[in-house]
């Protein structure tokens, strides 16, 4: 199984993947498997499974590992081309955030957009790098507050942190960096389906 993970830009590849089976068929291609296994496992039928896994195969989601003579039949060992998949916004072009065209900088909305965006530059480093690793650096934490006035007061002293460090440390010539920084109420983790 590969670690990787894969970012998928096209909107026709998109598509393919948020399809709910053929979804499931990558997760279940973490490890190698052909048509016949994986109808036993998701309970499909080998026809069905077949079907998806071309669709899969056709847009790159999925390799052929190996093939196995069985009787008079060839039996394809498939697995999905990376460990996770990111469905990049750039994949729907048109309608993807854009930080730009949200004027309030304190909604959720041009957090989104940021995200994307973050997503987007990423990706695009990920996919230009090939095989090379990315330096990157992100910091995640949790952090609670009593009170909205004791997270206006953080939120302020961070900004003025972080604008502080960055004039410290930008130079007038060399390679950007972006730096985004994001504060938002956490959620509880999502109850995965087996």
């Amino acid at each position: 199984m590969t670690n990787r993970t894969a970012v998928i830009e096209d909107a026709a590849s998109a598509a393919v993947a948020l399809d709910p089976v053929r979804a499931r068929l990558l997760g279940a291609l973490r490890e190698p498997g052909s048509a016949t296994s994986l109808a036993a496992t998701l309970g499909l039928t080998r026809q069905k499974v077949n079907y998806h896994l071309r669709a899969l195969e056709a847009h790159g989601l999925v390799e052929l590992v190996e093939e196995r003579r069985k009787g008079n039949m060839t039996e394809r060992l498939l697995r999905a081309t990376a460990g996770a998949f990111v469905i990049s916004p750039q994949s729907w072009a048109l309608v993807a955030p854009d930080p730009d065209r949200e004027p309030d900088k304190l909604s959720a909305q041009w957090l989104l957009a940021l995200a994307a965006r973050l997503l987007r530059e990423v990706a695009r480093l990920i996919t230009a790098a090939g095989s090379r690793r990315v330096a990157t650096f992100a910091i995640d934490g949790e952090i609670t507050f009593a009170t909205a006035a004791d997270r206006a007061a953080f939120t302020r002293e961070l900004g003025e942190s972080v604008r502080e460090l960055v004039a410290r440390h930008h130079a007038a010539e060399g390679r950007p960096h972006r730096i985004v920084v994001a504060v938002h109420a956490a959620m509880p983790p999502e109850e995965t389906s087996p």
